[in-house]
């Protein structure tokens, strides 16, 4: 099974760290569905400043390949962050860079590598809307982040991304149950076969247009946590993983929901853990010449 992270990359900035860290949702599910086992590759543009070597090097240093990404003259993103109590708090960002401003257009033999893929994921921070629907009928299944922004649950942003979408991530820790599901239904009503949603302490909620699906989190001991970094990421490609491996695809029909099966095996499968690994890279400012931006108010990336 062959997993496929197409679009965002980006430089996780610790402030009070001092520490840069590889990262992107896209990234970060392919890395994760490369520890669990399965064949990974990224697919995106990566600049061409030393941050953009630093990601590249690092994503193929994890045993997922990058040879069919491509570098472009520009800046890499950059995001800054800190920790509190153990979770990740947003300070700002560049934009993305060149990774956001000149993304990649799928067509001849680079669409044709994608859709040798068993599961492509993007997501909204990836400007890859409009390549989904070249993915119809080629192949591979398509998993989407839509993170928690309201302007990414619009009904007309929904329409974009839904209809060619097999699975869907919401974060919804800022909603009630039945806001969540709810929302999760919108999903599903247009076009997704299967929407997910993580609520932080509260679990998970999954629906697929025959059965909704919860599962509680699990609690871990205070001191074993190093942040909240990612984890969204991990559950989804814990749960993507779990799907894959008990024969979910495109054409598959089953007398098991699929998202009673993906939160079950989930469990098993999640990457999420306390200990994590990183894959990081520590970075001193001053020789770099870099310095932590200003912040921009809340800025969510999963």
């Amino acid at each position: 099974m062959r997993v496929l992270g197409f679009g965002d990359n980006i430089v996780d900035r610790f402030v009070d760290r001092g520490i840069d860290y590889p990262g992107g949702n896209s990234v970060n599910v392919a890395v994760y569905a490369r520890r669990l086992g399965l064949e990974a590759a990224y697919l995106g543009v990566f600049g061409d400043d030393d941050l953009g070597a630093f990601l590249s090097e690092a994503i193929a240093a994890q045993g997922v390949a990058v040879d069919r990404c491509v570098v472009k003259e520009g800046e890499s993103g950059v995001s800054t962050l800190r920790v509190d109590d153990g979770d990740r708090i947003f300070l700002g960002w560049n934009g993305g860079g060149v990774t956001v401003s000149e993304p990649l257009v799928l067509e001849g033999d680079l669409l044709d590598y994608v859709s040798s893929f068993d599961l492509v994921h993007s997501s909204v921070y990836s400007r890859s809307e409009s390549e989904l629907p070249k993915l119809a009928g080629r192949g591979p299944l398509v998993s989407f982040d839509l993170s928690s922004e309201e302007e990414f649950r619009t009904p007309s942003y929904l329409d974009r991304v839904c209809p060619h979408a097999d699975l869907v991530l919401l974060s919804c820790s800022h909603l009630d149950e039945s806001a969540t599901r709810a929302l999760l239904a919108e999903a599903v009503r247009r076009g997704a076969r299967m929407a997910l949603a993580t609520r932080g302490v509260d679990g998970a909620i999954a629906h697929d247009g025959r059965v909704t699906v919860a599962a509680p989190a699990r609690a871990v001991e205070q001191e074993q946590v190093v942040d909240t970094m990612g984890c969204g990421d991990a559950f989804l490609a814990g749960f993507a993983v779990s799907l894959l491996r008990g024969g979910w695809s495109a054409v598959a029909t089953s007398a098991v929901s699929p998202a009673r099966r993906g939160l079950a095996g989930g469990g098993r499968d999640r990457t999420c853990s306390a200990r994590r690994r990183r894959g990081r890279v520590r970075a001193v400012f001053r020789r770099r010449g870099l310095r932590p931006r200003q912040s921009r108010g809340k800025t969510s990336r999963g």
